[in-house]
């Protein structure tokens, strides 16, 4: 994609305006608090300490909105609490621009670190660091700054109170990421009746998962059907495609197909009515024509084989599905997936960190150098132009850059274009209304409150709110005045361009990770498909936790290649090995190799099972070849798996009793040669050589 493409999609994708489920209860209980807080700071100290309070509750409330499961208070009081510490240290520094540049530096710095932990403290940190740059022109000695201080972490601690006090649909984020799932699984159940073969997007039940990991106090407070649902329906998945798959389920065509298609379209039923009745609490009450689908008798006369087996396996698992989402079943969840606290997680984090200060070519690390230098340097342009209030310029750097170009572009041009109009209205009311300390604060909590309601729609929105929420409340401390629309607005197009020329500069792109990217997801595909495998050698000796783990692993690495696939289309550079079209054909391949492994995950052998002991070999030789394939796709070369064709073939030799493992087997080897296939036009071809003189 050429630079002016690239410029042209980020900054429509910037501007956008999504349609989102808005939460006004929510908006409004952050609003509330913010109000609580201004006005009684307003009351008993003052403007300035008002304005002080009401930045760290507007903090607070943000970072409860943020994409964590982790207990929104807990992420309130972490936000208020570390910008309170953020905003004294810049207090102490602030009347020396040299040591204040220095600490901006380190503090953006660590807040690019931030995103080792994740999204959300990468969020909190960087957000930190934009509110520190604004509240250090507040306090006038250090006993005030330290009250100050002290005032931020106040208004978080108001913000906290409030939502354990007045908690909104209690678990309902948890709740709605099992409904989707559920109804993912549904819409692929529909899908599978047209298309036998057809794809199944993991990541809704990556999130549900997500949302079930628990600290162990919440695991004995949440609801009962949030107990097991999740485990039970992620069993649901492969026996559906198994059930579907010509290949190893019913007869692509005949009274086999017709009763497939039947109880495919019952088992869509069945989980959607599950699907609504974990989202909204209520019982779940099945249709009786998919009941009378899944339970007749002359299933397993209709079915035969690994059909039969599947149908009546569909059957258990849904019954089970229907009575732990209503809370009446026995939970498979004997230990919760359980979530340190943060005292916990710091050592975690310090790990993830130093991984990345020793990866030169990390793009976290990039980012923190990135947005330390442009911290520093726009708070040193913003110093020396004549506009005063310089903090625009790195308060808008800091605010749009993200480890990404794509992000960080269309927050740009979001950022500069919210801004101008958040500016322009806001500026325009206090230079015509004039209005005091009460009606300014007022104002204030109202653009904070359409922040807090629309800051999901798209980032332009909620940077024209955040923007006329800085001026009203700046105003109402008596700061800031003088400054007209346009400085405002100029400061924070200089800030949107030094992000953007940053980036530019010292880049961390997507594109040439790719080829790593396919690698790790063919590795982790590859252990999962051995696993699956070799669980049929020695079914009484094999561990289910490790083709479990192995799934897991496989989901991960999917994730990582479709979010980097994303950020990748958007990128101004040359594929550098790895084509779009390519890229689709090996995603397409892979995409059917961990649907092979899962079919044959579906019939995984009881304990009892008589033994396939040439499957060790195909596994071992199957993991051999994945882990040699991951290494030729880093390095631009074409995979083979010869080593793998060769051990079927000896298998074939012997004669192979289970129908199941055979033609698993053999999708396995077809899926891996699609990725061939899908690579052999990217892989480098051989220079001529010069004809021989005679």
């Amino acid at each position: 994609m050429s630079w002016l493409r690239a410029l042209n999609a980020t900054a429509r994708s910037g501007l956008t305006i999504q349609r989102r489920r808005l939460e006004p209860l929510i908006a409004f209980r952050g609003a509330a608090g913010l109000a609580l807080v201004v006005l009684l700071s307003l009351d008993i100290f003052g403007p300035a300490v008002a304005a002080s309070s009401a930045f760290g509750a507007f903090q607070a409330a943000i970072a409860s909105f943020q994409r964590s499961w982790r207990a929104r208070p807990v992420l309130a009081l972490l936000s208020g609490g570390t910008l309170a510490v953020s905003t004294f240290l810049g207090y102490l520094s602030g009347a020396h621009i040299t040591l204040f540049m220095a600490l901006i530096a380190l503090w953006a710095f660590l807040a690019g670190l931030a995103w080792a932990a994740g999204p959300t403290a990468g969020v909190i940190a960087a957000s930190n660091v934009a509110m520190m740059l604004v509240t250090v022109t507040l306090p006038t000695s250090v006993p005030a700054a330290a009250g100050h201080a002290a005032m931020i972490a106040t208004g978080a601690v108001v913000q906290a109170g409030l939502i354990v006090l007045f908690p909104i649909r209690r678990w309902g984020a948890q709740r709605d990421a099992l409904a989707d799932a559920l109804a993912a699984e549904a819409d692929y159940a529909r899908r599978l009746r047209q298309d036998p073969v057809a794809h199944f997007d993991p990541e809704p039940f990556v999130t549900a998962r997500s949302a079930a990991t628990v600290t162990r106090r919440e695991a004995r407070r949440r609801p009962a059907a949030l107990h097991g649902t999740r485990g039970i329906a992620e069993r649901v998945r492969p026996v559906l495609a198994s059930l579907a798959d010509p290949a190893i389920g019913a007869a692509a065509e005949g009274p086999e197909r017709d009763r497939v298609r039947e109880l495919l379209a019952a088992a869509g039923s069945v989980l959607d009515t599950a699907a609504h009745a974990v989202r909204h609490g209520e019982p779940v009450v099945i249709a009786a024509p998919a009941l009378a689908v899944l339970e007749a008798p002359d299933n397993s006369d209709v079915l035969t084989g690994p059909a039969r087996r599947a149908a009546a396996r569909l059957a258990t698992l849904l019954r089970d599905v229907v009575e732990t989402a209503q809370g009446e079943g026995t939970t498979t969840d004997t230990e919760p997936l359980v979530r340190p606290t943060l005292v916990r997680m710091a050592p975690v984090v310090l790990r993830a960190v130093g991984k990345e200060l020793h990866s030169h070519d990390s793009p976290v690390l990039r980012h923190a150098i990135r947005i330390a230098v442009v911290a520093a340097v726009g708070y040193l342009i913003g110093f020396a132009l004549p506009f005063g209030h310089g903090y625009w310029v790195p308060l808008a750097s800091v605010m749009v850059m993200r480890p990404d170009f794509s992000q960080t572009y269309g927050r740009a041009v979001a950022r500069f274009g919210g801004t101008l109009v958040g500016v322009a209205v806001a500026t325009t009311v206090v230079q015509l209304a004039h209005p005091g300390p009460y009606p300014s604060g007022a104002l204030a909590v109202v653009c904070a409150g359409l922040m807090f309601l629309l800051m999901r729609t798209g980032y332009a929105a909620g940077s024209a709110c955040v923007s006329a929420y800085v001026v009203f409340l700046l105003g109402m401390s008596g700061l800031a005045v003088d400054q007209t629309v346009r400085d405002r607005v100029l400061l924070t197009l200089i800030g949107g361009l030094l992000a953007m020329v940053a980036y530019a500069v010292y880049p961390a792109w997507e594109t040439p990770r790719l080829r790593n990217r396919l690698a790790d997801w063919l590795l982790a595909d590859g252990r999962y498909a051995a696993a699956v495998v070799a669980h049929y050698a020695d079914p009484a000796g094999a561990r289910r936790d490790d083709v479990r783990d192995a799934v897991l692993a496989s989901r991960t690495a999917r994730i990582a290649w479709q979010e980097a696939l994303e950020r990748a289309a958007h990128e101004p550079v040359r594929h550098r090995g790895l084509s779009r079209s390519a890229a689709a054909d090996a995603e397409e391949a892979m995409g059917q190799l961990g649907r092979a492994a899962m079919l044959m995950e579906a019939h995984l052998p009881s304990r009892s099972t008589t033994p396939v002991p040439a499957a060790r070999d195909v596994a071992d030789a199957l993991l051999h070849a994945v882990e040699r394939g991951a290494r030729d796709i880093r390095q631009r070369r074409v995979p083979h798996w010869d080593e793998v064709r060769e051990n079927l073939a000896a298998w074939d030799g012997e004669g192979v009793p289970d129908q199941v493992v055979r033609s698993g087997a053999g999708l396995l080897l077809n899926t891996l040669d699609q990725l061939t296939a899908a690579l052999e036009e990217e892989a480098p071809r051989p220079r001529p050589q010069p004809a021989e003189r005679p």
